[in-house]
């Protein structure tokens, strides 16, 4: 079936001329280029070597130039795309179709050979490879990229991908889709799929990379949710401009215009109000440690009514820091006048408005007709599980604390074998004596909570044999403690150990 693009109107922000456009033939015949050479994610892997392959992402080339000499068209195509070599035409001819590539704005003419225009890539899942255009970076360029540069597939791109829930959906909205690679891995499972986004030459690269992949999606050019108005979908993703500091646009693709964290707040504020009952959306946020306030108030007042939230907080920069990244990233020296310039107008808002860390992480919001559940949290060590599967479950679990809300002491829970108890004990006089007890969740994102004896007593008889409220009345009779007592310390541990997927409820008829 042929792609189904509603290309976007023009505007006046760019020329039309200015951007790619991959004619039906360029396309089909730049595609059988690709697969003939085997110009794809497992293919590169394959002719470069675990080690070359790992090399160049840490940015050091060498290795990958060495493994691509006997690698015919695809060496080509590696060294073209992915090492930014010049090649001589006659190579070039021989891996893709040259004619188009220069017509269409893919390769140029330079004195010595054929260079790439854009950036044009393999990227996967465990499934599927597709291939990604966005335009060169500052690597590449030998400068700052320009103001309406598309940015490729980085490290926030890859890790919205890891935190998206993958379930089937009706209809999925990506709002600033930028090169379209949330929209990719969306169409995995994802019946209709709308992409949005401000910049025309994004849109422009996206519709490219649609084609090419043969991917159907609607586009629609506008500001934030304007091209979406009263409509509504089974689950939004979202990498906003979420840049934080003064109100001004150096780059399209990480600057709103809006002051401070003021984008994401935008975006929190008002993403419910486009989900059917039940919808899940999910975006990368920033958010501003503010002098005397806690930054889990701050995002909470962003919320609507109506909203189960999930914040998790994966990094805070200190300004400085944060300011130097992003000036490189750009392919701005902080050293240079202008690089100085705009690191010091950047500090001096953050020093006027109290500014002394950012946030970062990741938002999984969703509209619902109960009582809603919001939850900030910090989530800062190594895990290697993609986030996406665990905030459908915590969702999901969500649920069954709304659900059975009434019903908890009723319950019988079971702890999971993923789940295991440190203990870390003191010498003293009297031998050893435990100082800290700890549960990790050895799956997922780590999950892990600091225990006292009681709580730890209570969790070791979690064996799906009885309800709550006989293990809650043992516990107190054994330990001489008051059960009422006992039993209101012990259920807000209860519900956020469920919640994080370290107990479990048992299912009464089943027993599992």
């Amino acid at each position: 079936m042929a792609p189904n693009i509603v290309t976007p109107p023009v505007g006046s922000c760019g020329l039309v001329s200015d951007h790619p456009e991959f004619s039906p033939d360029f396309r089909a015949r730049l595609r059988d280029a690709l697969r003939e050479a085997r110009y794809d994610a497992d293919g590169v892997v394959d002719a470069l070597g675990g080690a070359a392959h790992a090399a160049l992402g840490r940015g050091e080339p060498e290795l990958a130039f060495r493994a691509s000499r006997d690698a015919g068209a695809l060496g080509v195509l590696i060294r073209l795309f992915l090492l930014g070599s010049t090649e001589s035409e006659r190579a070039v001819a021989g891996a893709l179709p040259l004619d188009g590539a220069l017509e269409a704005g893919l390769v140029r003419r330079v004195s010595d050979g054929i260079r790439a225009a854009l950036d044009l890539r393999p990227h996967g899942d465990e499934n599927t490879s597709w291939w990604v255009l966005s335009d060169l970076d500052s690597d590449v360029l030998g400068g700052p990229v320009p103001e309406d540069h598309v940015l490729g597939v980085g490290h926030a791109s890859l890790s919205l991908i890891r935190a998206t829930s993958r379930r089937p959906v009706g209809s999925l909205l990506d709002l600033g889709t930028g090169n379209g690679v949330q929209a990719l891995h969306a169409s995995r499972h994802a019946d209709r799929i709308t992409a949005t986004d401000i910049s025309e030459r994004a849109l422009a690269l996206a519709k490219a990379t649609f084609e090419l992949n043969e991917v159907e999606v609607e586009l629609a050019r506008g500001e934030w949710f304007a091209p979406v108005a009263r409509r509504r979908f089974d689950q939004i993703v979202c990498n906003p401009p979420f840049v934080v500091g003064p109100p001004r646009v150096d780059y399209v693709y990480r600057d709103s215009g809006l002051a401070g964290d003021d984008a994401s707040a935008l975006v929190v504020r008002q993403l419910p109000s486009f989900l059917n009952e039940g919808g899940v959306g999910q975006l990368l946020a920033s958010w501003l440690h503010v002098r005397g306030e806690d930054w889990a108030d701050r995002v909470h007042r962003w919320l609507p009514a109506g909203t189960d939230a999930w914040f998790v907080q994966r990094d805070v920069a200190d300004p400085g820091l944060y300011v130097g990244t992003w000036l490189r990233d750009a392919g701005l020296d902080p050293k240079s006048p202008e690089g100085r310039a705009k690191a010091g107008a950047w500090l001096d808002w953050f020093a006027e408005n109290d500014v002394e860390g950012i946030g970062f992480g990741f938002v999984t919001l969703r509209r619902t007709g109960g009582t809603p559940t919001v939850v900030c949290e910090d989530l800062r060590q190594a895990f290697d599980d993609p986030l996406g599967a665990e905030a459908a479950g915590w969702l999901d679990r969500v649920d069954w604390l709304r659900d059975h809300h009434a019903e908890l002491l009723e319950t019988r829970f079971t702890v999971p074998e993923t789940v295991v108890l440190e203990r870390v004990d003191n010498a003293t006089d009297e031998g050893w004596q435990t100082a800290i007890r700890r549960l990790h969740r050895t799956d997922g994102p780590g999950w892990q909570h600091e225990l006292d004896e009681l709580a730890t007593a209570l969790l070791a008889g979690c064996r799906g044999a009885l309800p709550l409220a006989d293990l809650l009345e043992l516990l107190a009779f054994g330990h001489g403690q008051d059960a009422e007592e006992l039993t209101e310390a012990a259920l807000p541990v209860v519900r956020e150990l469920v919640r994080h997927g370290m107990l479990l409820p048992v299912d009464k008829d089943t027993g599992r």
